[in-house]
């Protein structure tokens, strides 16, 4: 099946799983989706991901999630920016989410990072999620 927004894709697969209280949820691999994810393990959302091979040789993303005292820890998870329309902040304008205690992932020249990594190396750029 072909997907238009596999970013989207994979953030409703872990929205789906937690909402379902499962411990591990697959997603197609790409090398954006393991950055995105990277960000998320470092900034402690989830607790790790894995590559595996399927048949066919097409490899797919094994996404544990996290939880605390039975709850997810990721409360809200949106996609700011969609093919229908992209969204860009330079860094004097870069989103702080709950009074940053969530997080934007953003897809800079340096790279996909975090908000504050942004910040930090003086970089704006697509704004891809934002997660609480």
């Amino acid at each position: 099946m072909s997907v238009n927004d596999p970013i989207g894709d994979m953030l409703t697969r872990i929205r789906n799983a937690q909402e379902r209280g499962k411990s591990k949820v697959s997603s197609p691999a790409s090398r954006l989706r393991e950055r995105v994810l990277e960000v998320l393990q470092n900034e402690g959302f989830i607790r790790g991901f894995t590559t595996t091979q399927q048949d066919g040789g097409k490899a797919e993303l094994e996404i544990e999630l996290k939880y605390f005292d039975g709850a997810p820890v990721i409360k809200e998870i949106h996609r700011v920016s969609k093919p229908g329309r992209r969204v860009y902040a330079s860094v004097d304008t870069l989103p702080t989410i709950y009074n940053g205690l969530g997080i934007s992932i953003l897809s800079t020249p340096k790279g996909v990072m975090s908000d504050a990594d942004a910040r930090a190396q003086n970089v704006g750029g697509e704004v891809l999620c934002t997660v609480f």
